[in-house]
């Protein structure tokens, strides 16, 4: 049967002409192999049904497992309890950089159409620059917060507390009626899960919810250095990083991983907590000093936060030296860690702790270590909230309430197999939920030692500090290391060659462009215009002014000078 079918003039043609054809047809199947191979390679396991009744959308910067755990464990319960297949839409556009450009993107572009087709009103440049900004008091702005217009998304879920607040404020994300919709109908349901018994407002000085019940946090998140102690022997580094500052060694020179702060709010957030460590040694440097206090103590205090400033650009500077890349993914750094690629990077804790268990041997031990600095990161967390026209915005409050749940905390935190933990993969995320760390749960807990409330004491997070820079740090990381990190890299090298030339090292570490009040003043006030424009030019000088020193400083470490 099948040989005749071959020989059928209909399948004979084909054949011909692939044999006359052998290269045209290696490309077409090739093509057909691409076209093809998503359907073949498809997982039977997956939380897209074929039929569903109701659809969630969630964006999210939320790597696979936690999705994949998550996703199963929240369309098992909404089908338990309501009997519909629930299909959960995963939008995963990057980091939350790419998150917060899409939604702005997105809303603009749903408030362009209300306004001109619905409200047959001009459209203007103006109004795009301001219906989103929390200052503004504008016509347009009143408009789109008295509305209901939605991007097709429900619910944004990860990410750091400064993107959520920043969203909450651009009024992207809400509240809900506080009755059937949003963490307002979720608080009013479940009052003991939020306060300081439970989810507390602020943590050493951390937001873990907005008091306007926007956004709360799901999970307790920290930043650390993950290292490989294979590598660390095999460089002749003895003693594991435990600080920052370790990461400057010149012996981890073309070791450090790193990710650009401009693909991820996290790590804009570890940058940020290094620049606030450097201002509390500084300002506590400023009190032993015998003259403080006998003048101006406020003067003073802020001399120790702008030299800290200074001191926290610099130790970045000098650890993008030994940066071996930026990355644009920050899922990319345990990786290479484990791999052996990278001696140590910067992450968030618990893709740190993943990839210490990913290494574990039979016996206990891994080759893969993770540290929270001490005193050099804060306690926080990642978030979930609502966004404003959510088309199933009654879902996206269950599974807001879901996440925030025993049922939602035990599967950031259990072991896999246990009762309530994740099917396949220990998440090594932390509980927000203080009320969560009872006897009966932390023997379950792989990090249960951690106990975060606790240790939050170590670190005060000073929000007026660095809170209104937090976008400038982002940018001046980017123009300072990112951008220009071949020719950073190139100076940094010759300077440790130079037994760190010390006329070398001052031109290259040379921020007087970029001091503290420039950040929060004129560098701030471009960036929160939201005029990519002037922000393009400004960090093309800018990227120019400090190309052009690394190579001063270049010059000068070559010659020895």
């Amino acid at each position: 049967m099948f040989n005749k079918l071959l020989q059928h003039p209909i399948v004979q043609t084909p054949l011909a002409w692939l044999r006359a054809h052998p290269r045209e047809g290696g490309v077409l199947a090739a093509i057909l192999a691409v076209l093809i191979g998503p359907f073949l390679l498809k997982p039977a396991d997956t939380t897209t049904p074929r039929h569903w009744d109701r659809r969630l959308v969630i964006v999210t910067p939320h790597p696979g497992l936690i999705r994949d755990e998550f996703g199963h464990a929240f369309a098992a319960h909404w089908k338990a309890k309501t009997g519909e297949t629930l299909y959960i839409d995963w939008r995963v556009p990057g980091g939350t950089s790419e998150i917060a450009m899409l939604v702005k993107s997105e809303f603009s572009a749903a408030f362009e159409q209300h306004w001109k087709e619905e409200l047959k009103r001009e459209w203007t440049p103006e109004i795009a620059q301001t219906f989103l900004s929390e200052k503004s008091e504008s016509e347009a702005r009143k408009t789109f917060l008295a509305s209901n217009i939605g991007i097709g998304v429900d619910v944004m879920f990860g990410g750091g507390a400064y993107d959520f607040e920043s969203q909450a404020k651009s009024g992207a994300l809400v509240a809900g009626d506080g009755v059937k919709t949003g963490l307002s109908a979720v608080i009013k349901t479940h009052p003991e899960w939020f306060g300081d018994a439970a989810i507390p407002e602020k943590l050493s000085g951390e937001p873990f919810r907005d008091p306007a019940g926007r956004w709360c946090g799901a999970c307790i998140s920290s930043s650390g250095i993950v290292y490989n102690k294979d590598v660390l022997k095999r460089l002749g580094i003895e003693k594991e990083p435990q600080t920052w500052a370790d990461l400057a060694d010149p012996r981890y020179f073309g070791q450090i991983a790193c990710t650009d702060p401009a693909k991820s709010g996290s790590v804009t957030k570890v940058f940020e907590m290094l620049i606030q460590q450097q201002m509390h040694l500084a300002v506590e440097a400023e009190k032993t000093k015998p003259t403080f206090g006998k003048e101006n103590p406020e003067l003073e205090l802020q001399t120790g936060v702008e030299a800290g400033w200074i001191a926290g650009l610099q130790l970045i500077q000098k650890i993008a030296g030994n940066a071996r890349y930026f990355s644009d993914t920050s899922t990319k750094i345990p990786l290479d860690v484990v791999r052996g690629e990278a001696a140590a990077g910067m992450c968030i804790d618990f893709y740190g702790r993943t990839a210490q268990d990913d290494a574990r041997k039979a016996d206990g031990t891994s080759r893969i270590g993770f540290v929270a600095p001490l005193g050099g990161t804060s306690v926080s967390v990642d978030p979930i909230g609502l966004f404003r026209g959510a088309p199933n915005a009654e879902v996206a409050t269950a599974f807001i309430e879901f996440v925030l749940s025993e049922a939602g905390q035990k599967l950031w935190s259990f072991r896999p197999g246990t009762p309530g933990g994740p099917r396949a993969h220990a998440l090594r995320r932390l509980p927000v939920r203080r009320d969560f760390y009872t006897s009966a749960n932390l023997p379950h807990m792989p990090d249960a030692a951690e106990m975060p409330f606790e240790k939050a004491s170590a670190f005060v997070y000073e929000a007026e500090r660095t809170g209104p820079a937090f976008n400038s740090i982002r940018f001046l990381v980017r123009v300072l290391c990112v951008d220009s990190h071949e020719e950073l890299k190139t100076a940094w090298q010759e300077i440790l060659e130079a037994d760190m030339n010390e006329r070398a090292l001052t031109v290259l570490h040379d921020l007087n462009r970029v001091k503290y009040d420039t950040a929060t003043g004129p560098i701030r006030k471009t960036l929160s215009s939201r005029d990519k424009i002037q922000e393009t030019l400004l960090a093309r000088q800018l990227g120019n002014t400090f190309r052009s020193q690394y190579a001063r400083a270049f010059e000068i470490a070559l010659r020895r000078q």
